[in-house]
């Protein structure tokens, strides 16, 4: 099942127009979402809670990544303080430390799919 959804993400992003960045980026935050949600199995209650929870984490690492930007040790240990806030956050949505973890996983995992996708397409340009 999980090959069946890679490939269905990896056909999803070769259709889509590398000129289209902004559609792109919406597209993959689709995908992003549909990977997830598959992944830690959500009911749509635990998604409703979920979401939320998650976009603010993903702020927070994002802001993180621009304030220290040039800075990696500086930005490892704040996205470490951030993990383990959420970590608690995504247990009391999930209810297990299993599946709280499991988010960490599924959204390292997808960016793997992505970049490897990202590669394969650069192959396919040369």
């Amino acid at each position: 099942m999980k090959q069946i959804l890679i490939i269905i993400i990896a056909t999803m992003i070769s259709f889509l127009g590398i000129s289209q960045n902004g559609k792109m980026a919406a597209n993959v935050q689709g995908l992003k979402i549909a990977y997830i949600t598959k992944e830690l199995n959500l009911t749509s209650d635990e998604a409703q809670k979920f979401w939320p929870v998650y976009y603010t984490y993903f702020n927070e690492l994002k802001k993180a990544r621009i304030e220290t930007k040039d800075d990696v040790i500086v930005f490892e240990e704040k996205m470490l303080g951030i993990k383990k806030k959420y970590s608690s956050e995504f247990k009391k949505v999930l209810g297990t430390d299993e599946r709280a973890n499991k988010v960490f996983l599924a959204d390292r995992n997808f960016g793997a799919i992505i970049r490897k996708e990202i590669q394969n397409r650069q192959k396919n340009l040369r």
